[in-house]
């Protein structure tokens, strides 16, 4: 499995192809699964297929992504990277707030080595309003980085990385500690973060397209949906296969995560890790996002 590692980064290696956990807990990303074993399953099939990189968080259940991660994976070979966001929490009714005082960051940070089951998180996220999916708290962005900042040094996260973010928020997080990843919302039909994933580009840092799956099968245009199955039919794929190995074939920035319950689906996202797009057919893709009818 294609693997990269950040310039910034030599010490970190993630499988480009990685697995998101938000889609283990039960509806709604709230409380358990229907049927836990066959949760559990799911991950250890991706592991046994090679992935080492899992995106998670504490507020995904809460805590349920988290335990089951830790139940079907620990205790933890060598070279695995989990990664966890904080800056989010969730209200009664399950929706997503910010939360990124130093306080509930610290908190937040503890939460997910408890249910991790870890001395050490490998990659934290800090969840960022830039992307306008989450309403941004009270707290101002610099003191929110730099509580993680803080919090690294104490020897309770090895990487930081952003979720969310603007250029802006990415350069002034720099100048307090580096940024090893970025996780934003990009994919075949919204390049909203094409500046973003630019500027990780020359930074040597790995750009994490979230819902790369679900956002990037919504086919507004007739257009759209022939150009995309025009390259499926091509190479025998589903449009979701071409999605995903479209991602990695548009930058060698970028890592995918796609999240699955489905057994059958996670075989597919498994098998678009080794899709090749010709030149041609990336350069159709690129052009795909402004295709009307």
């Amino acid at each position: 499995m294609q693997t990269l590692t950040p310039t910034n980064t030599p010490g970190l290696t993630l499988t480009r192809l990685g697995y998101g956990a938000m889609q283990l807990p039960g509806p709604g990303v709230w409380g358990p699964p229907a049927d836990r074993p066959y949760a559990l399953a799911i991950v250890r099939r991706a592991a046994d297929a090679g992935v080492t990189h899992f995106d998670t968080s504490a507020a995904y259940g809460p805590d349920v992504a988290n335990a089951l991660l830790r139940e079907a994976l620990s205790p933890y070979p060598a070279g695995l990277t989990i990664a966890t966001k904080v800056g989010v929490d969730r209200a009664p009714d399950g929706a997503f707030l910010a939360a990124a005082s130093p306080d509930q960051l610290t908190a937040q940070v503890q939460q997910n080595l408890a249910t991790l089951g870890v001395d050490q998180l490998p990659l934290v996220y800090l969840r960022v309003g830039g992307d306008g999916l989450l309403p941004p708290g009270p707290t101002p962005f610099a003191d929110s980085y730099a509580a993680l900042a803080d919090l690294r040094a104490a020897g309770l996260i090895s990487h930081l990385g952003l979720s969310g973010c603007t250029v802006a928020q990415l350069k002034a997080a720099e100048a307090i500690a580096p940024v090893v990843a970025v996780q934003n919302r990009f994919f075949l039909f919204d390049r909203s973060s094409a500046d973003v994933l630019g500027e990780c580009e020359q930074r040597g840092i790995a750009f994490v397209p979230y819902f790369p799956l679900a956002a990037g099968m919504e086919l507004p245009h007739a257009a759209q949906r022939a150009a995309l199955q025009a390259v499926a039919d091509r190479h025998g794929a589903s449009r979701a296969q071409v999605t995903i190995a479209w991602l990695l074939a548009h930058s060698p920035a970028i890592l995918a995560i796609p999240g699955t319950k489905n057994p059958a689906h996670l075989e597919e996202n498994l098998a678009a890790a080794d899709l090749a797009l010709d030149g041609a057919e990336v350069t159709a893709l690129d052009g795909i996002s402004v295709l009307i009818d």
